[in-house]
């Protein structure tokens, strides 16, 4: 049966490959012609495509999608937006689901890849991690991310979560981010991404329910970001615990 699963694991992983590359080929014009926008409006007319794009890719690629909590974003602030992070599969599912534009803390190397950099950069703040001068103008972006109305995501594992426990370590500056500017944080928790992109197998697809709930906003006043994080990890932590059926 596995080695049945297997096969037809890289069959899927063909047939959405090609998904991938037939959408992109529109998708890269319809991002350069979204530069005559100014923002924030660029980016609330980028949200929208990049919404049918992936909605496409998923239907076409036997993937059903589930959000939960998205009544949220009809308070009309901005949040700090942060998730647990667990495969390949997480931006694809996370960005398009927010139903308001949002930006990404991003790494900069994927912006070299052909085509797809250009929408990857449209969406995106990006950052040299190993450079601090880029982490630190990467943090004054995503500070004028939240000044123009939008939110802005943050995977704060900063990696793929490889262990076997429910989250890695929670990095700072997420939460640094919200307190120092006032925005509330909405945790989100991710399920069976995993299931479709496995960490540990190539050229591998597997379609798969796949789940994105939004929890309610913390509020970050008297806080310090220590006390965020902590607050917040123990949040998604217990609901991914749960709720992981």
């Amino acid at each position: 049966m596995n080695v049945v699963k297997n096969v037809l694991a890289r069959v899927f992983a063909l047939w959405a490959l090609i998904v991938f590359v037939s959408t992109l080929v529109f998708m890269v014009p319809a991002s350069l012609l979204v530069g005559a926008w100014k923002e924030p409006r660029r980016s609330h007319i980028f949200q929208r495509i990049i919404r049918v794009w992936m909605g496409t890719f998923f239907i076409f690629t036997g993937v059903r999608r589930i959000f939960k909590g998205r009544e949220i974003f009809k308070q009309k602030e901005s949040f700090v937006i942060v998730s647990n992070h667990r495969s390949y599969m997480d931006p694809p599912l996370s960005c398009p689901g927010v139903p308001e534009a949002t930006k990404t803390i991003a790494k900069i190397e994927m912006v070299r890849v052909p085509l797809f950099g250009i929408i990857y950069r449209r969406g995106s703040v990006l950052v040299d991690r190993k450079n601090e001068a880029s982490r630190k103008q990467s943090y004054i972006m995503m500070k004028k991310v939240l000044e123009m109305g939008l939110h802005m995501s943050i995977y704060p594992e900063g990696t793929r979560n490889r262990t076997r426990e429910p989250l890695q370590k929670f990095h700072d500056g997420a939460f640094r981010l919200a307190v120092e500017t006032g925005h509330r944080m909405v945790p989100a928790v991710i399920f069976h991404t995993d299931k479709v992109l496995p960490l540990n197998k190539t050229f591998y697809y597997w379609p798969h329910k796949v789940e994105m709930h939004f929890l309610p906003p913390v509020p970050v006043e008297n806080k310090t970001a220590t006390e965020l994080k902590e607050e917040v990890f123990r949040i998604i932590k217990d609901y991914y615990v749960k709720h992981n059926y």
